[in-house]
Parts: C-alpha cells; structure tokens; sequence
C-alpha cells in the first residue's frame, strides 16, 4: 500500500553536479592529524638535540664587561636566537606554525588544480554553437566520462550544474542561478576548509602569552633576591615574557600572511570559474 511519500531526490555519483559530502572531510581529518604530530615529532627533535643545548651552553658562558669606571662585570648573551627560541612556549608555537604551513599547502595545492582545468575546453563545441535544453543531456555526459577526481572537481561540478538545471527547466535564468549558488556553496566550502588554520592563528598568539605569564611569574618569584642585588633571576623570568611573545607575534604574521594569500587565490579561482561557465555554456543557452 502506498503512503503518498515522494522518496528524496538522490543523485548518482557520476552525473554532474555531485557534491561529495564526507570523503573530504575525513580525508582532512587524517591529513591533519598526521602532519600535527609530524611537526610535534620534528620540532621536539630540533629543540631537544640543538637548540636547547646551544642555549644551555651561552647561558653557562658569561661574557667579562668593562664600563666607564673600570669596573668588570659578567653579562649573558640573552638576545642569541637559541636562547630566545628555548622555552616550550616558542617550540609549541613553531610548531603551530609549521602545522599551518602545511594545511595550507594542501588547499593551495588544490587551487592550483581547479585553476589548471580552466585550460581545458569541458564543452567541444564551436563557439558559435547554440547549446538547446535538448542538448543539455548530450553535453552532460562529456563530463560523466571524466576521471572521478576530476569530475568532482569544481569547475566540472559547476558546469554540470548549469545544464542539468537547463535541461530540466528550460530556463536560462534558472541555470545561471544555479551557477550563482554552487559558486556560493563553493566559497562556503573552502571557507569551513580553512577554519582549523584559522584556530591556529588565533592559538599561536594565546601560546605567546602563556609564557608572558609563566615568565611574569617566574621574575616575581626572584623578587626577593633582587633585593639582595642579584637580578638574574629577575632577567631570565623577564627573557621568557619577551621571547615568547616575540616569537607567537612574528609566527602569526607570517600565517595570516599566508592565509590571506591563499583565500584571495580561493577567491580568483570562484570568479574565473563562473566567468568560464558564463563564456563557454551560459552565451551559448537557448530556451526554444
């Protein structure tokens, strides 16, 4: 007997137009994961077996100072690279950096793919040829017989987009639309795609400023020998205040640099594909 419900639309995986909805994100999470603790093994390695023995020994040589009166004292090279970079605070940082660097390789690796299809002709068809709702169907399967990587790809999905919705319509207007949404759906994509660099970006100076406070701590601590005329301890607690904060600063410059690069060239490859689409299919459409 039957209940009078329309079963959902389902689209198969070679027409175009099919979005992939999981195989992404997981792909994602394991890359990720991965490349997180690559870098944490890469880093410790790094501060464990150079700098921080490098930095270890410049804090046990003091260097002999004469001033104006002729009064000798012993001063630490605190200003050397390792000793700024020793703390756990400035090797999570790094870290956090070099994690970044590479999610944001992938997704630039994947714009310059979408970008190398805007080379090739997806349509064949003269420029002077009118595309029919009619024709629709036989300009669709060009593109179902692309490779799945490909034809998963934005341009491809996009183009496939317009002439299913032309072709079930017959409207032009409802096939640019629809290449206005799936352009919309696209940028929202890369978007949610970028949000754990963004974490990053906000984590790396948050880093910094834990070891601003473990170092205001740790001088406070040494308060009551600087009373006594040794500051030293008052002059490493301070070292690390500075040096983290340095180094969680310079290393967020350079992320959202790199961000900033990669979501403009997001935002070409959105604009040159719709461009393609409106050049090569939607000139081309004709609703008889």
């Amino acid at each position: 007997m039957s209940t009078g419900l329309v079963p959902p639309l389902s689209i198969e995986k070679t027409q175009p137009g099919y979005r992939p909805l999981e195989g992404w994100s997981a792909n994602d999470a394991i890359y990720g994961l991965a490349t997180l603790v690559l870098c944490a093994l890469l880093t410790q390695s790094i501060w464990t077996l150079y700098i921080r023995p490098h930095a270890a020994t410049i804090l046990g040589q003091a260097v002999i100072v004469t001033n104006a009166d002729k009064a000798r004292h012993a001063v630490r090279q605190l200003r050397s690279i390792f000793v700024i970079l020793k703390d756990y605070e400035q090797e999570t940082s790094i870290t956090l950096t070099l994690w970044s660097f590479l999610l944001l390789a992938r997704q630039a690796q994947a714009v310059r793919r979408a970008r190398e299809l805007l080379a090739r002709d997806f349509t064949h068809a003269a420029e002077e040829r009118v595309i029919l709702p009619d024709d629709a169907r036989s300009f669709s399967r060009v593109l179902e017989n692309l490779s799945p990587d490909v034809r998963d790809m934005f341009l491809p999905r996009l183009l496939g987009v317009a002439l299913n919705r032309f072709g079930a319509t017959r409207s032009v207007q409802d096939a640019a639309e629809a290449i206005r949404d799936e352009c919309e759906f696209e940028v929202s994509s890369y978007d949610a795609k970028l949000s754990m660099v963004r974490f990053t970006a906000w984590a790396i100076p948050a880093v910094g400023f834990v070891g601003t406070v473990r170092g205001i701590g740790a001088a406070l601590q040494e308060a009551q020998g600087a009373m006594g005329g040794d500051i030293s301890g008052v002059t490493l607690g301070l070292g690390v205040t500075f040096n983290s904060t340095l180094t969680a600063l310079v290393c967020c410059i350079f992320v959202m640099f790199f961000l900033h690069q990669l979501q403009q060239a997001q935002d070409r490859i959105v604009l040159d594909s719709r461009t393609y689409a409106d050049r090569k299919l939607l000139r081309r459409m004709r609703a008889m």
